[in-house]
């Protein structure tokens, strides 16, 4: 049994992960850099421990830290959160030959799906459909204008190790060919480590739909239904619902099973989930596997009423799983908006700095997960993401409004956020009707931008005021680090002082 886990993260996704330990008299263990002394996941966790400076290089993607800190406290297992080294095959190994319960799939399962080829061979032969490109990386850049002619343009070069939109090439003509391998190949060098790149057929304008997946370690493989992650901008999802507004019954219930059966083929354990791209039609193609929970799992969670953390934990202390497909339903309606501390209307640059004033929105069918508090500082180190937003209704017409009106209550002042945006997203005619897709920004631009509205600005200024004087006169919190015979000089035995103490 797991009595004790290290949450190998930060921020948001950490606080998240112990409220699931909590519940299940877990004790959780929260490691930190420099950057992240004051954060919530440190004041929230069980024990803290420091692991370096600030750039992630020193800390949270620092193996050798984070494996001596789970020596030290002498934790059962780790949890990756997401990001940073959740898809790391090599940190799966090392803590398996540490001997220590890696809450998450086996390092060959996360090789065989974090390279896009192997990934796409591994689908085709579990008979999962796949966009038509190639199988094998491009060795020879003229004959890669052979297959290209064969496919039919456009096509996208992407790199095998890619992600995030990095080392990616659109071709629309056959003169773009070769510059766009060069090019691709050259960013995923840099990018990954890899130079190796493939063709797809680049299909224009899909949807982006993924589906939770949960396997334990006895072969049993269940579907948690849709996301409907189509709102994205450079690539990245901002808002996600479930059910998905596009898809039928009969499809929902073929791409689960296409889900299902890519998790099989790799003999994969935990919590994961399956992304496809899909058309207007309905045509539904593999696009990735992502081996770690997702930001968005809150909205399953929601609608299908499982802690896929509780689950995932189960599942790796060797539990079998006690969830049956035909007991899951879909139940109601949720929308996730991520807040970000950032400007939209200077091309959504990160805005850090010191919260002044957070009112966080309540009510039924309201959560929000998040690790900010009035004081604190947001680093300038890491994602900008600050909070989710989680808003359920019966349906999807009254999860919109609930949204809506959750957002006008989320009040942050100190930075810039998204809040603004994500409100005129949720009033947008293209999302209330549900017909959108991954260029939902791009084709909605005279709904979504904009100047803020003078009376939100006169409000956000009034909040400040009343609070400049209130924040003037706290005294710095003291962070008090001692050893303790047995332990590191870095184990912090005492919780941070709150600022309003």
């Amino acid at each position: 049994m797991i009595r004790k886990v290290l949450i190998a993260n930060r921020g948001e996704i950490a606080v998240r992960v112990m409220r699931s330990c909590r519940e299940m008299g877990i004790v959780s263990v929260a490691v930190y850099s420099d950057a992240d002394e004051a954060s919530m996941h440190v004041r929230y966790a069980d024990e803290a421990y420091y692991i370096g400076a600030a750039p992630s290089s020193e800390s949270y993607l620092n193996m050798e830290k984070i494996l001596e800190v789970a020596r030290q406290c002498k934790a059962d297992a780790i949890h990756p959160g997401y990001g940073f080294l959740s898809e790391n095959a090599d940190f799966s190994q090392r803590c398996q030959d540490a001997g220590l319960i890696f809450i998450g799939p086996g390092p060959e399962a996360i090789r065989s799906m974090g390279d896009k080829i192997t990934a796409r061979k591994n689908m085709i032969a579990a008979g999962v459909p796949v966009v038509p490109g190639t199988t094998e990386p491009i060795s020879d850049d003229s004959k890669a204008v052979d297959v290209i002619r064969e496919i039919g343009l456009p096509v996208m070069i992407k790199a095998s190790a890619g992600g995030g939109g990095k080392g990616m090439r659109l071709v629309k003509e056959e003169s773009e060919v070769e510059s766009a391998i060069r090019m691709a190949r050259s960013e995923a060098a840099a990018s990954f480590g890899n130079d190796a790149v493939y063709i797809e057929k680049f299909i224009d304008s899909p949807h982006h739909i993924e589906f939770q997946i949960l396997a334990d370690k006895h072969g049993n493989v269940i579907h948690l239904f849709e996301r409907e992650c189509s709102v994205q901008r450079r690539h990245q999802k901002i808002v996600e619902e479930t059910p998905s507004p596009l898809i039928t019954p009969d499809v929902r219930e073929a791409m689960g099973a296409a889900a299902v059966a890519a998790a099989k083929a790799v003999n994969y354990s935990g919590a994961g989930t399956i992304e496809f791209i899909v058309d207007d039609n309905q045509n539904y193609y593999f696009l990735e596997m992502n081996t770690r929970l997702q930001v968005e799992h809150p909205i399953t969670e929601r609608v299908v009423g499982v802690d896929l953390v509780k689950e995932m934990i189960r599942i790796a202390q060797g539990d079998v799983l006690w969830l049956r497909q035909e007991d899951l339903k879909q139940d109601g309606h949720a929308i996730e908006c991520r807040i970000y501390a950032e400007d939209p209307d200077n091309n959504f640059m990160p805005s850090p700095g010191r919260i002044a004033h957070i009112t966080e929105p309540k009510g039924l069918g309201v959560r929000c997960d998040g690790y900010i508090y009035e004081g604190y500082e947001i680093p300038i180190y890491y994602d900008p993401m600050i909070s989710k937003l989680i808003c359920w209704s019966r349906t999807r017409e009254g999860a919109i409004a609930r949204m809506k009106r959750a957002l006008y209550e989320y009040k942050i002042t100190g930075v810039k956020t998204n809040i603004r945006f994500l409100e005129r997203i949720m009033g947008c005619p293209a999302f209330i009707d549900g017909n959108y897709n991954t260029q939902f920004i791009e084709k909605n631009q005279p709904c979504l931008v904009g100047p803020q509205e003078n009376d939100t600005k006169n409000e956000d200024r009034a909040i400040m005021a009343i609070f400049v004087d209130y924040l003037s006169k706290i005294d710095k919190f003291e962070t008090k680090v001692v050893a303790r015979e047995g332990t590191a000089d870095w184990k912090v035995t005492g919780r941070k002082k709150s600022l309003f103490n």
